[in-house]
């Protein structure tokens, strides 16, 4: 495709370099579920705002929230919150711990958002101020949205682009290949990654041909 010159232009702006040296990357699902937004701006001047919870590990968007009027608010991340523990677990408190790393956006340091963050047994943390680094899946998963779907999509104004996020964020889950992922979609890694434990289950030989190769960190 590169010989062919079939590959979307980069678009990577530069900026200073500053150092994180913690774990991005978790190493299993539901261990650390990370939340951040952007921006869409439309052709007619208007502009979307999206927030999205992102599982750290298998790189699916969970949930997300958008909206033309304004920012994003504080009752918007709680009702994300809600929808990714019910998702995951099938109930409205997670079984274990599970980190929620955000910035340090008010809607997401509000009293309020970390008062009900304790009550789905999630774990507020927050990255450095000034360090967007440290929310590295977000970060990339922001470029990858922007590149790949945004700017090759008519964006006339805000209603239409309301109405395609959920197409969007779906062929993003479900079909969107992910190097980090041995070149999956999120979905499909995990469908790999449940057969391969399903596998694994005590009685049971591995069958051949699943996918027991590791994921990679160096993606972040």
């Amino acid at each position: 495709m590169r010989q062919a010159s079939l590959l979307l232009q980069p678009h990577t702006g530069r900026r200073a370099i500053r150092a994180h040296e913690g774990t991005v990357i978790a190493a299993a699902s539901n261990q650390r579920w990370a939340s951040d937004g952007f921006e869409i701006s439309c052709w007619n001047g208007e502009v979307v705002r999206v927030a999205f919870a992102i599982d750290t590990h298998d790189r699916e968007v969970m949930a997300w929230v958008a909206t033309s009027g304004g920012g994003i608010r504080g009752e918007m991340i709680r009702d994300m919150m809600l929808d990714c523990v019910e998702r995951r677990f099938d109930d409205l408190h997670a079984p274990q711990p599970v980190q929620w790393l955000a910035d340090n956006g008010s809607a997401y340091t509000a009293g309020e958002t970390t008062d009900f963050a304790v009550a789905l047994n999630l774990v507020a943390c927050f990255t450095p101020v000034r360090s967007p680094e440290s929310n590295g899946v977000c970060e990339a998963f922001v470029k990858t949205f922007k590149r790949d779907y945004v700017r090759v999509n008519p964006r006339p104004d805000a209603i239409s682009v309301l109405q395609r996020l959920a197409e969007w964020f779906e062929d993003y889950n479900t079909i969107h290949p992910h190097s980090g992922l041995r070149m999956r979609s999120p979905r499909e890694f995990i469908a790999a990654q449940s057969a391969t434990q399903a596998a694994m289950l005590p009685g049971r030989q591995p069958s051949r041909g699943l996918c027991r190769e590791p994921l990679m960190s160096s993606d972040y």
